[in-house]
């Protein structure tokens, strides 16, 4: 009881922080072997997330977490094997990828989402939101599967404190769809623009993209006031004016163009390596965070892990802010018939290389 009690706690100090501290930026890139590269980073100013990752193998039995605090949810063995990143506990899988290439991941969503009230009478039948993830890879290999199954499954907050989240899955052929919860009830969302942040809804960050018709890659044309010849300081002068802060809202438009302005890349690796560049731009530095006078966590950066999934050639790859070198799971060399369940820490060690030259 104690473990499961220890659980809760975690997850508790994880959705009571403050909400500026929550923050995720996904992209989707199409390329021109017919590769579908998916893309996010995950941000928590408050403290280590001590992210680790979980290798799991076929027939490995999982069972969630319910709000008592007991570990009586719903069982599912894996019919799939799959590699994901987790925050705090190796069971809180938040994005990863299994070996029929179906890709998922949670991002926060805070004040637009609300769950189902739990029913101990159904707990059989309920998982919790930061377990959905590893049943969405464990069972299925499809979009259409998961929303078929999820009408007979119950999704609930271990501490209904806490932040709500949404879901993105992408499936090999490069469909992707958002689930939100809201006001019970779950809502299916198409996404074809491929890019997803957190609060408000999904179809809420679609309608804003309006607002900025104006915007346009390539330099800004020369104007004339008067008789004054009017010049752009730099390239780039087509995007003056797109919004620069760390919102939710800002950082969907900010990735909506730089992900629809990105050369298309001749093969999937070229395509992660170009993720990796473009989501540099949502590095928050930790600091900006807190106020002046609040104490900030000794921690590198509010972005604690960037990962990039090569859905056709099932490998994904990540990055840490201890580390920027890019490492990589090769799902087809991982025997997930024979091989048994593990997890570690993303990082051996919590620095950064240095390499003297």
């Amino acid at each position: 009881m104690k473990k499961k009690y220890h659980w809760v706690t975690l997850l508790a100090a994880i959705t009571m922080l403050p909400l500026e501290a929550e923050a995720c930026t996904g992209i989707t890139l199409k390329n021109k072997d017919n590769s579908t590269v998916t893309a996010r980073t995950i941000e928590w100013a408050g403290s280590d997330l001590e992210s680790k990752y979980a290798i799991v193998p076929r027939g490995y039995t999982q069972r969630s977490l319910v709000p008592d605090g007991s570990q009586s949810g719903m069982e599912f063995t894996a019919k799939y094997g799959y590699v994901g990143l987790a925050v705090q506990q190796p069971e809180f899988v938040v994005e990863g990828i299994n070996e029929a290439g179906l890709a998922a991941g949670l991002f926060y969503f805070p004040e637009y989402g609300e769950y189902e009230t739990y029913n101990a009478a159904e707990k059989e039948r309920t998982v919790s939101d930061l377990q959905l993830v590893s049943w969405i890879l464990a069972s299925f290999s499809t979009v259409d599967e998961v929303k078929n199954a999820m009408n007979s499954v119950h999704v609930v907050a271990i501490d209904p404190r806490g932040s709500t989240v949404h879901w993105r899955i992408t499936e090999q052929s490069g469909r992707q769809v958002v689930l939100e919860i809201v006001g019970k009830k779950m809502r299916w969302h198409e996404n074809r623009l491929g890019v997803l942040t957190n609060s408000p809804d999904f179809e809420w960050h679609l309608t804003n993209l309006n607002n900025y018709t104006n915007l346009a890659a390539g330099p800004i044309r020369t104007n004339k006031v008067g008789t004054l010849n009017l010049v752009a300081f730099g390239g780039g002068g087509g995007l003056h004016g797109i919004p620069g802060d760390m919102t939710p809202p800002s950082r969907f438009v900010r990735a909506a163009f730089f992900q629809a302005t990105a050369p298309q890349q001749p093969t999937a690796e070229k395509g992660v390596e170009q993720a990796f560049h473009i989501l540099n731009n949502f590095d928050i530095p930790v600091g900006i965070q807190f106020a002046e006078g609040d104490t900030v966590p000794d921690i590198p950066s509010a972005t604690q892990w960037t990962v990039a999934t090569d859905l056709k050639n099932r490998r994904i790859y990540y990055r840490t802010m201890y580390d920027s070198t890019i490492r990589c799971f090769d799902l087809k060399n991982i025997d997930f018939a024979k091989g048994k369940y593990r997890w570690a820490p993303l990082d051996k060690q919590k620095s950064q290389p240095i390499v003297m030259q």
